[in-house]
């Protein structure tokens, strides 16, 4: 009895997918590249004599027809194409660096004198799914947790009892593409009635 083996498939390092289908992921010339430089026999097999072939084909497009087939704006498919790449790659890179500078705010709020909340704002931002999260941290801390809206309509969770140290903590296990450096500590107190009465 014949064992069949298990098929082993090269997935691209920059877009993840497959080499043949680096095309549609709209980093096609990052992935040429990295294919290139490690996988030197599969760049060839998939992107063998492409100089040659595009030669002849700017010369039978040069010589064949004098309007070539425009797309929007009377620009070429292949040049529409080409924007249309390069604009996906701008949009991840702007994507990317979003992520890169915005902030994960846990904010100790006080209620009363003894009581306070742990506000988490900022979480969504790194592609984290803010119910499953609420409903981790209400397991994990044995208390009240829920996703509301802040005033500004956006959502956070929002965590019954002190846990701003520990959610810190646990947001760093368990997610690990939030950056350690755009957590921040926020604590916010009330002000007591005594003193907004003397001034």
């Amino acid at each position: 009895m014949a064992l069949n083996m298990a098929r082993q498939v090269l997935y691209c390092g920059v877009c993840t997918m497959p080499p043949e289908y680096c095309e549609f992921s709209g980093t096609q010339n990052k992935c040429k590249e990295w294919l290139q430089n490690n996988h030197e026999d599969v760049y060839n097999q998939l992107y063998g004599d492409v100089e040659g072939v595009t030669e002849k084909v700017a010369q039978v497009s040069i010589e064949g027809t004098d309007g070539a087939t425009t797309a929007e704006g009377g620009r070429s498919d292949r040049t529409f194409v080409k924007d249309k790449s390069a604009k996906l790659e701008a949009k991840l890179e702007r994507e990317n660096q979003k992520k890169q500078s915005s902030r994960v705010i846990v904010k100790r709020v006080e209620r009363t004198k003894r009581k306070c909340i742990t506000i988490v704002h900022g979480l969504e931002v790194f592609d984290v799914d803010l119910k499953k999260a609420a409903k981790m941290f209400a397991n994990r801390f044995a208390c009240g947790s829920s996703v509301a809206k802040n005033n500004q309509n956006q959502d956070e969770i929002v965590v019954q009892g002190d846990f701003s140290d520990d959610l810190r903590d646990l947001i760093l296990a368990q997610w690990p593409q939030v950056p350690e450096d755009n957590i921040d500590l926020v604590e916010e107190t009330k002000k007591k009635k005594g003193n907004q009465q003397q001034q």
